[in-house]
């Protein structure tokens, strides 16, 4: 499932080729609004929330999420498409570019009244514009974070009803920068408004990158310093790196990776 910082760069680059624009084509391919046809609307803005894409056409949203094998693309002219056309869920066309969403994992269109519906039970988004500006949003995203004190800090940081945007790459990350095992319950999380500050430093640094890195190093091998880098050498002390999992549920399960001398 992607990162916030991934979803952030598809709604900029979508937003440059279609606020503004008015819609040409309009193709809702999946059965609950494959009636839907917003052909001659404007397209007012698109925006990312945390892992949400939204579309703010005319007096309605398209609200789509990616999940695992979703994504947007972009089209200029009659540029033949890089994914099957069985895989396309929405078709939006301004004059001289098609956006095409493929095997989105959420695809909703509703009254923009009904968008706090979709995305209104998120924590704070981490990426928002207005995170450096305004204070409270930090203490937001403390005061989910600290609310269940005995759940583990794993868990909390991918929780996106605590702080959107946040994906397993950066919980890895992050949780080895901090020195902290994916298990320690938050309670005995030192500084966690020091946690929430950095994860806000690391992914806004890589908001503008095509290639992620939190080591600050570009090179193949060295962009992050545990994740998936399983029995390679920890960065900081040599120890072989660890793989484990972490979920609420079986289902919801997801890897971790930590060093096991720098973490406690």
């Amino acid at each position: 499932m992607p990162e916030g910082d991934t979803v952030y760069r598809s709604a900029r680059a979508l937003s440059e080729v279609l606020t503004g624009q008015v819609l040409d084509h309009c193709d809702i391919r999946v059965p609950a609004f494959s009636t839907v046809d917003l052909t001659g609307q404007r397209v007012e803005s698109v925006v990312s929330v945390g892992k949400h894409l939204l579309h703010r056409i005319g007096e309605f949203t398209i609200h789509s999420h990616l999940k695992m094998e979703g994504s947007w693309h972009i089209y200029i002219g009659g540029a033949r498409w890089r994914r099957p056309a069985w895989q396309a869920r929405a078709i939006l066309g301004v004059p001289g570019v098609t956006t095409v969403g493929f095997q989105l994992g959420e695809l909703e269109v509703v009254p923009r009244e009904r968008e706090h519906e979709l995305v209104g039970y998120l924590g704070p988004d981490i990426l928002s514009p207005d995170w450096d500006r305004d204070p409270r949003l930090g203490d937001l995203a403390l005061r989910n974070l600290t609310a269940d004190p005995d759940r583990p800090i794993g868990l909390a940081l991918l929780d996106q009803r605590v702080i959107a945007g946040l994906g397993n790459v950066y919980r890895n990350e992050l949780l080895f920068l901090r020195g902290l095992l994916p298990t320690r319950p938050v309670r005995d999380v030192p500084d966690a408004a020091g946690l929430i500050a950095l994860a806000h430093r690391l992914i806004f640094a890589n908001r503008d990158r095509a290639l992620r890195t939190t080591t600050g190093d570009l090179r193949r091998g060295k962009t992050s310093y545990v994740n998936r880098r399983e029995h390679l050498p920890c960065l900081r002390c040599g120890t072989p790196i660890l793989r484990g999992s972490l979920g609420e549920t079986e289902l919801s399960e997801r890897d971790t990776y930590f060093c096991p001398v720098c973490q406690l």
